[in-house]
């Protein structure tokens, strides 16, 4: 009679499971460098309140918050080729869309994902900076994009951390929705495993612990770099 729960099948499956991690941690990462800069750039327009650019960045952030990454994936991976052959087809241009990787797909819906998510994020940790900072940058001459790189990003970069590293976590776990765009990662791969064995239970154990280790891995990177990164607390010296 077949074992109900196979213990030692979940740390079998990890070796396996690990080989695809570098895709997943690819993902991750990619997509967050996307979501931080689209994020950035939906914060300042927010916050110089742009004619029209603000109601496209707002009507953006709502769809882009209200309706699940998962629809997010199967539009991007359907629609971006069918607008690709619009293209072909009304203006005779040749875009190889069959020779795109569902990679791109995956990383292009989950990126903006995350960039509706930071941008509330990145407008916060950019009006935690002073104003005082930035009149004292425009008495020295800089121009506006002179501050924010030398001045307001760094400062709001020490604020942001927490909340890019609770992102970025959260970017790991939905790369588990990839497989929509025919991307095998850990996940993926788990279903493949499982499809093998139909041991599915011990897979899903296996991806858990993956996952929950590789969290406490970022969790204890993002600590040591706030401690590098913080500014030391003023101690007050009392002599008796």
């Amino acid at each position: 009679m077949a074992k109900l729960f196979d213990f030692q099948q979940v740390f079998t499956n990890i070796p396996e499971l690990l080989k695809y991690l570098p895709i997943t941690l690819e993902l991750a990462l990619l997509a967050m460098l996307i979501g931080l800069v689209l994020g950035l750039l939906l914060a300042i327009i927010k916050m110089k309140e742009i004619p029209m650019l603000k109601q496209i960045a707002a009507v953006f952030v709502s769809l882009v918050r209200g309706t699940p990454v998962l629809v997010q994936l199967y539009i991007v991976y359907f629609g971006v080729p069918m607008l690709f052959k619009a293209l072909n087809q009304q203006y005779g241009t040749s875009f190889a869309v069959a020779e795109i990787p569902g990679f791109v797909y995956a990383v292009l819906a989950l990126g903006l994902n995350s960039s509706a998510f930071s941008a509330e994020m990145i407008r916060a940790a950019l009006m935690s900076v002073g104003k005082g900072q930035l009149e004292a940058a425009n008495a020295l001459g800089m121009t506006y994009g002179q501050a924010l790189r030398r001045i307001i990003i760094p400062e709001a970069l020490v604020v942001a951390l927490p909340t890019i590293g609770n992102s970025l976590i959260s970017a790991i776990k939905g790369t588990s929705l990839a497989f929509t765009c025919a991307v095998v990662e850990i996940t993926a791969q788990g279903k493949i495993i499982g499809g093998r064995n139909y041991r599915y239970f011990e897979v899903y154990c296996s991806l858990a612990i993956i996952y929950w280790l590789v969290t406490v891995v970022i969790e204890q990177i993002l600590k040591f770099t706030e401690e590098k990164l913080a500014i030391p607390e003023q101690v007050e010296t009392y002599i008796e």
